[in-house]
């Protein structure tokens, strides 16, 4: 693995340890301000292992990225979203 490699893996691990420590901030502000969540990092990882002629199952990414499996991330850390953060969402979406 060369170091460019080795730093964006460690940078993935960083982001992943770092949406660990803030389980707080939920998927739904994470896709209103940044467009993107933790299920779109496991769409992502799983689209990169096909690219590498590698198949790993949506699920297991999800764990991956949640660090346990995902129906236990979302009964334990996962809120409701609220009226605003649906109007929030509803509206980055309809943004031309």
């Amino acid at each position: 693995m060369d170091k460019t490699t080795e730093i964006e893996a460690a940078v993935f691990r960083r982001l992943l340890k770092h949406l660990d420590d803030n389980k707080d901030v939920q998927n739904i502000d994470l896709m209103i301000l940044a467009n993107f969540c933790r299920n779109c990092l496991a769409k992502w990882y799983v689209s990169a292992a096909e690219e590498q002629g590698e198949t790993i199952d949506y699920e297991a990414a999800r764990e991956r990225v949640y660090g346990m499996p995902y129906s236990e991330w979302k009964a334990h850390h996962q809120a409701e979203a609220t009226p605003g953060q649906l109007a929030a969402f509803e509206a980055r979406n309809n943004k031309g």
